[in-house]
């Protein structure tokens, strides 16, 4: 079972999210509050699994309240979910721990398959909003980070598959390799260039791919 806290200012909001999750057999709501402040006193009692938070919030934003929940309970995951879509609130909330941005309008059983993958450890983000972080990172310096002369030329083909926006089965077909392969290209990918997850190498293959290497097109 995955326990969920629901942080949102809007009771309603609230209410009509617990009847809509109750549904699902894996998913309990095991508490709610209006702002990040008073979710903040629910967590250490509580101990749920995922946070559902709101970002514009009174008292205690959505962004302070990631911040605050990574910090001091890093075992909790954060989803965000929210109306508003603005480059900087899904930057900010990437930034301070979340594991995932969504919008409100997300159909709920792609909400409830997202809370699983938070859960699990994977980053869930809604359509469009990797394109708009992307399109408001600076270009580049033509600088090699640390970590890309290590990557082997597979790895660097799987990177670009990434950044096409290819799943572990789809870039196993197209390189006609096993799926486990290309977890294990992926994993390694992840650690010789300090990424933390897939949506951080999408991020850093659409940024910088074209600069360090002009024959790879993303």
């Amino acid at each position: 079972m995955i326990r969920l806290v629901l942080v949102d200012d809007q009771h309603l909001i609230r209410q009509g999210l617990k009847a809509l999750l109750e549904l699902e057999p894996d998913l309990q709501v095991v508490g709610e509050a209006e702002n990040g402040q008073a979710a903040m006193q629910l967590l250490q009692t509580l101990q749920p699994d995922v946070v559902l938070m709101d970002v514009r919030m009174p008292v205690m934003d959505g962004v302070a309240a990631t911040r605050e929940i990574t910090q001091h309970f890093p075992e909790i995951k954060v989803l965000v979910l929210t109306t508003f879509d603005n480059h900087e609130y899904v930057a900010a909330a990437l930034r301070n721990g979340a594991m995932g941005y969504l919008l409100k309008d997300t159909p709920s059983e792609e909400l409830a398959a997202a809370i699983r993958a938070v859960y699990k450890g994977y980053t869930q983000l809604g359509p469009g909003l990797v394109e708009k972080i992307i399109a408001k990172v600076p270009e580049p310096l033509a600088i090699t980070p640390t970590g890309w002369g290590e990557l082997t030329p597979r790895e660097r083909e799987v990177l670009r598959l990434i950044a096409a926006g290819e799943s572990n089965r789809e870039i196993a077909q197209t390189l006609h390799i096993s799926e486990g392969t290309v977890k294990n290209h992926v994993t390694s990918i992840l650690h010789r260039l300090s990424l933390r997850d897939r949506t951080q190498a999408a991020i850093f293959a659409n940024s910088f791919l074209h600069h360090l290497d002009p024959n790879i097109k993303s």
